[in-house]
């Protein structure tokens, strides 16, 4: 029993919509037949069954949208021939196209569907209704335990661990690594340990039986006196062979039984190609000073998927960008003596393992000036007719992880410590960096700072991390010329800052009065003990 993945059916097609069903639960179908007619916004297209089998289950009523990647149905493969001898048409419309096969799935050991439990992708986060399996901890036949980590996976917004629900043994995974998988499908299939000993077959046989079918490959076909098997691969990675040009044979596959994946074929043509034989001496036999330089080979061109957090930022950014009106405003502040400070706290900080930098004490200047301008701490609603003041200042930092870019916040920052605020920004910057902050740290966020300071920026334009209604770019520090009281020129130390606002309720005076009163407690800290609760 295995789930028929809707395969690519046309470049950029990521859904399609179910146009009619062809066949009915129960029905015993043959190879190629027509199973199912889906519509894209390119043109209609016939699904065909992969291989012979009974339709067990339709994942989708006449009239939905069917993804990509994800199980249109599910097929029980028939061993023995069909009783009946009714064909049925496969005569197809003139304007329908006929999809590529999905290949035929692995067979898996004899384990009795009794016995076998398939594990449920459940809900991973608000709004997540797919993810990328980035690494597969475990492999088919491995014995688990109850809680353990089975496989990594990515959403548009953090990676998650999923584990094991219960122990037992790994019958077969249904995804190769960098597929998608679906909210709400298998996605992998266990024998508990419970009912594995109850069938009476020992733990230590099974895993040695799985390989042997996990393995199994279809008869080698005869070509020119010789035996060639089906080099497994996707209808998509078989596409991109076929547009570059390519013989699969030639690529060397990364996947299970040497599967070969979309990123082996990217590799493969990022290789130098190898000289034509001959082609070496007729370069050398030309003349040296022709005037003119020999023609090089087009280098290729590299493609990489956007997709993950990444492709989620495209979202965000681009829906920011173009339906919030920005207004953007800069200034310089003079950190001398928040500076001097910092110094003179580090070793207290660090004597109680905190670690001790600017960013505590910006966030903590941030939410004590939004206690006199809270609208820079609001949100508006949908239709934009009300303006909503928040609660509490959860202060957001972009951080370029491992997964992108993500904006995890500190809660509460207006009753935080700086020591407090210091421990918590320590600990998200980790987890951001290594891809595994939780869904909870990346939302309720009221207010953004992105740090290119640190990376060497000065200025800049940031984009509003909506349904924010501001954001503040830190740029970096520089000793730079100024003059004192008695007009003396002195090295101060100078920090640069961008504000961009949500120009539809805040205007320019009130981000200059708010960015002054910030500046002020950032230019002289020792003000803000008057107003620490």
């Amino acid at each position: 029993m295995s789930d028929f993945i809707l395969p690519d059916i046309g470049e950029g097609i990521v859904e399609c919509e179910l146009v009619k069903w062809l066949v009915s639960e129960g029905d015993v179908i043959e190879e190629d037949q027509p199973v199912a007619e889906v519509m894209t916004d390119k043109a209609l297209v016939e699904i065909p069954a992969p291989y012979k089998g009974r339709v067990t289950r339709l994942y989708h009523k006449e009239g939905d949208i069917a993804k990509v990647h994800a199980p249109l149905f599910e097929l029980v493969e028939e061993g023995e021939p069909s009783e009946s001898t009714e064909t049925t048409s496969t005569e197809q419309p003139k304007d329908v196209e006929k999809a590529e096969p999905a290949p035929k799935p692995a067979t898996l050991a004899d384990t009795g569907d009794d016995a076998t439990e398939d594990f449920i992708l459940p809900d991973i986060g608000e709004g997540i209704v797919e993810c990328e399996v980035v690494e597969w901890r475990v492999a088919e036949g491995d014995e688990i335990e109850e809680d353990q980590p089975v496989v990594d996976v990515m959403t548009d917004k953090a990676m998650v661990e999923i584990t094991a629900p219960k122990a037992g043994r790994i019958t077969k995974l249904y995804h190769e690594q960098q597929a998608m998988a679906r909210v709400h499908s298998p996605l992998f299939a266990f024998i508990p340990r419970e009912r594995e000993d109850s069938v009476g077959t020992p733990a230590s046989q099974k895993p040695q039986q799985q390989p042997q079918a996990d393995t199994a490959t279809p008869p080698a076909k005869a070509v020119n006196g010789t035996h060639r098997q089906r080099i497994p691969a996707s209808p998509a990675v078989r596409r991109l062979v076929r547009e570059h040009e390519l013989n699969l044979a030639d690529i060397a596959g990364s996947g299970k039984d040497g599967r070969v994946l979309k990123a082996d074929v990217l590799a493969h043509l990022e290789q130098p190609k190898a000289k034509e034989p001959g082609k070496a001496t007729a370069d050398k036999a030309q003349p040296a000073a022709t005037g003119s330089l020999r023609p090089q080979g087009e280098a290729e061109v590299r493609v990489e998927p956007i997709k993950g957090m990444q492709a989620a930022m495209v979202r965000s950014m681009t829906q920011s960008a173009s339906t919030i009106p920005h207004f953007i405003y800069s200034e310089d502040i003079d950190v001398t003596d928040l500076l001097a400070l910092r110094e003179k706290l580090k070793p207290e900080a660090e004597a109680r393992g905190s670690r001790l930098t600017l960013m505590p004490f910006v966030m903590k200047a941030m939410a004590l000036a939004i206690q006199e301008f809270p609208v820079l701490n609001s949100r508006i609603n949908e239709d934009v007719t009300e303006i909503h003041y928040l609660p509490h200042c959860n202060i957001g930092m972009a951080v370029d992880g491992k997964a992108g870019l993500v904006v995890p916040n500190v809660k509460n920052v207006e009753q935080r410590t700086l020591l407090g605020i210091a421990d918590e920004v320590s600990r998200l910057t980790e987890a951001a960096r290594s891809g595994r902050v939780s869904q909870e740290d990346l939302k309720g966020g009221t207010i953004t700072i992105s740090n290119i300071g640190a990376l060497g920026g000065t200025y800049a334009a940031p984009i509003i991390n909506a349904p924010e209604v501001a954001i503040v770019a830190l740029g970096r520090t520089q000793k730079l010329p100024r003059f004192d009281a008695n007009g003396q020129v002195v090295e101060r130390a100078i920090m640069t800052v961008s504000w961009a606002g949500d120009h539809r309720i805040i205007n320019g005076g009130t981000i200059a009065r708010y960015c002054n009163r910030w500046k002020g407690y950032l230019e002289a800290p020792q003000t803000m003990l008057l107003h620490m609760g």
